[in-house]
C-alpha cells in the first residue's frame, strides 16, 4: 500500500459551463493504493476551487469541490483486463496509472448543473435585465397581455374620447 499527499495543477477546465476547476489551478490529491490480485485499488479524495457563474442572477460563483475516488486499474493480462473493455476499466501502463479521466469524470458528478450565488437567489427581471437582489421592493414593470393589447386600445382610445367631450 502506498499512500501519496500531493497537489497538482489541472492541465484543462474539468467541469461544465456554469462552474468548473479552472486551468492551473491547484488540486489537493490525498490517495491511497493498494495492490489487489487484478490491479491497483486507488482511493482516496481531491479537492479544488470552483469558479463560475450564478444559473439566475449570472454573478460570479466561487467554491470548493471535493470529489471521493475508488478506481480499479487493471493489471496488463489480468483477468479483468482480458473480460471487460476500455471503457469499463482503466488499464495500469507500465508503472503508471492515469487518474486525470477519473478526476473529470467525479468532478463532474458533483458540480451542480446549476449553480446558484445563495439559495434564495430571486434572479434577473426578465423585462429589464436588473439584478431582482439589488433592485427596490417591489419591482414590476407595466405590461399587457398580447392577447388583449388590441382590446386595451380600444379602451384607451375611447377614454380618451370621453375626457374630450365631458
Amino acid at each position: 500500500m502506498i499512500e501519496s499527499h500531493r497537489t497538482v495543477r489541472t492541465p484543462i477546465r474539468i467541469g461544465s459551463e456554469m462552474i468548473a476547476i479552472e486551468p492551473d489551478t491547484e488540486v489537493d490529491l490525498d490517495l491511497r493504493m493498494e495492490s489487489v490480485s487484478e490491479g491497483v485499488l486507488v482511493t482516496g479524495t481531491a479537492s479544488g476551487e470552483t469558479a463560475g457563474q450564478c444559473s439566475r442572477c449570472l454573478e460570479p460563483v466561487e467554491d470548493t469541490v471535493t470529489v471521493f475516488l475508488t478506481e480499479l486499474f487493471a493489471y496488463p493480462d489480468s483477468e479483468t483486463d482480458k473480460t471487460t473493455s476500455d471503457e469499463e476499466v482503466h488499464r495500469v501502463d507500465g508503472d503508471q496509472i492515469d487518474l486525470e479521466q477519473s478526476l473529470i469524470d467525479a468532478v463532474g458528478l458533483e458540480l451542480p448543473m446549476s449553480p446558484l450565488c445563495r439559495e434564495d437567489c430571486p434572479g434577473l427581471c426578465p423585462d429589464c435585465g436588473v439584478a431582482l437582489a439589488v433592485a427596490e421592493p417591489g419591482h414590476s414593470h407595466e405590461k399587457i397581455d398580447p392577447r388583449w393589447a388590441g382590446l386595451a386600445d380600444k379602451l384607451g382610445q375611447m377614454g380618451d374620447q370621453t375626457t374630450d367631450n365631458g
